[in-house]
């Protein structure tokens, strides 16, 4: 699966990015005036020291110096609390966009962010030439396995089939789930051939099951649209429902 996101235009952490911003802002405007307070707290102590040690100007003098330092202090304090809250805003706005790109069960990306990305994909495939084969994965028994055995087993089957499909492609091959029980995979670079071997040489179990994926493929032809090629795709896994990933 490739490891950098398709850049969706989803709102994903955007408030809390905002949020982090706004915080950091805060807490540079708290650190001008603690420097401000510190500055006035010097100049306080300077004429102190000019005037009689014992007088009552000195006395006052020190008195609001201290008074600056005391609160120059507490302005740093809530400038290093801005910066954390302004760390940990920006912390969760990358999860919030993480989860708004990948699915959280399965790693691959989820549908309308993965479509980005696989458009991007056929682009690139035009522009260098290059072949790209889409496969359309149907995950056999889903609805049997939740059914049977809940839906923790069927998220477990799901799992399984996410680490299959990437034990069958590349690191940068993109993987999205499509639907419920169904997947994208596009494998730039490799025709329909290719992608076949590629998938009829991968483990052929999840744990002691066989292979549980119907598997249809779709080499990229110039005049395609994304959805022609998924079309074609999909009806290849029909047309081989029952004979796996040969």
């Amino acid at each position: 699966m490739s490891s950098s996101p398709p850049d969706p235009e989803t709102p994903g952490g955007a408030e809390r990015d905002v949020a982090a911003d706004q915080r950091d802002s805060d807490a540079g405007e708290r650190d001008r005036t603690a420097r401000g307070r510190d500055a006035g707290a010097a100049v306080r102590d300077a004429a102190a020291d000019l005037r009689p040690q014992f007088g009552d100007a000195a006395a006052t003098d020190r008195a609001a110096s201290s008074q600056d330092r005391a609160a120059s202090a507490d302005d740093r304090r809530r400038a290093a609390q801005d910066r954390r809250a302004a760390a940990q805003d920006r912390t969760s706005a990358a999860a919030e966009r993480s989860a708004a790109v990948f699915d959280g069960l399965t790693g691959a990306y989820r549908r309308d962010a993965g479509l980005v990305a696989l458009e991007r994909q056929a682009v690139e495939a035009k522009r260098t030439g290059q072949p790209l084969t889409l496969a359309f994965l149907d995950v056999i028994g889903l609805k049997a396995t939740n059914d049977r055995a809940g839906h923790a087993a069927g998220d477990r089957l799901l799992a399984d089939v996410a680490r299959l499909v990437r034990s069958a492609i590349r690191e940068y091959d993109l993987l999205v789930r499509y639907g419920g029980d169904e997947f994208l995979c596009g494998l730039l670079a490799l025709d329909r051939s290719g992608a076949a071997e590629r998938f009829s040489a991968a483990p052929m179990t999840a744990g002691t099951e066989p292979w549980p994926i119907s598997i249809g493929l779709a080499e990229l032809r110039p005049e395609d649209a994304l959805a022609d090629q998924i079309a074609r795709a999909d009806a290849d896994m029909y047309r081989g429902r029952h004979r796996g990933p040969a």
